[in-house]
């Protein structure tokens, strides 16, 4: 029975159910003896499951085919890097694209994570990979592409400090996956806050970039206020990182 083959936690969408051959006539049946509950309109899960985060991404991929990934710190920690420590209920960082929008269910109810999204476009050649092979539709970003997102949604959400301690842990960054991701980013201020930290950091991978290749503009950037000014990369950082050792 397909209603018994999706995973625990997990949701079922009613066009996926009715593309399967499950008739509204039998899914109201369903509904109304107590088998499903709704969520939302259009949305039901087994009555008496508790809704858990992966298996919610799971059944919003694979059934609907959207393009949700597990992104920024979020992925960082499932590579097994971290320097939050969680206080309260965990946050699981969402990526999705622009024309996918976040529906109102997932913004608002009661996960066994709370949901953070963001969406950019700066990556045209996005690299994920699946990070469990019991949820085969949700990929998370690569650690490469995981701290870049970090920076995206720097300073508002993550202050440049706390992902430089970060960064110093990431000494086995892939070259040619730090290489092709720089050179298709398109947010410049991105692309040189990286590349300062990870010269400041010493990692082996840095001088093996091959940086002529990569476009970092001719404007000056100021990322922070009362900085200091680094001239190689035109931006202005913040003066602890700047005097760090």
């Amino acid at each position: 029975m397909l209603l018994q083959k999706n995973k625990s936690g997990g949701l079922y969408f009613s066009a996926w159910l009715k593309e399967n051959g499950y008739s509204y006539q039998l899914l109201k049946s369903y509904r109304d003896s107590g088998w499903l509950k709704a969520l939302s309109r259009g949305v039901m899960y087994r009555t008496g499951d508790k809704l858990r985060t992966f298996a919610v991404l799971e059944s919003w991929n694979g059934q609907l085919g959207k393009h949700y990934h597990i992104a920024a710190h979020s992925a960082l920690e499932l590579a097994g890097f971290n320097h939050y420590v969680p206080m309260g209920k965990p946050v699981l960082k969402v990526g999705y694209p622009k024309q996918e929008p976040v529906p109102d269910w997932m913004k608002t109810n009661d996960f066994d994570y709370s949901f953070k999204f963001f969406t950019t476009d700066i990556f045209s050649k996005p690299q994920l990979k699946l990070f469990n092979p019991d949820y085969p539709h949700v990929q998370a970003s690569v650690p490469e592409q995981a701290f870049l997102e970090c920076l995206l949604l720097a300073p508002k959400q993550y202050s440049y400090m706390d992902l430089y301690y970060i960064m110093e842990q990431l000494t086995t960054l892939r070259p040619d996956i730090v290489q092709e991701l720089l050179e298709s980013t398109n947010n410049l201020k991105v692309k040189r806050m990286f590349l300062f930290m990870a010269e400041k950091s010493g990692h082996y991978w840095f001088g093996l970039l091959d940086t002529a290749k990569i476009e970092l503009g001719s404007s000056k950037h100021k990322l922070v206020e009362n900085g200091a000014y680094v001239p190689k990369y035109k931006i202005t950082v913040p003066r602890e990182l700047y005097e760090y050792e």
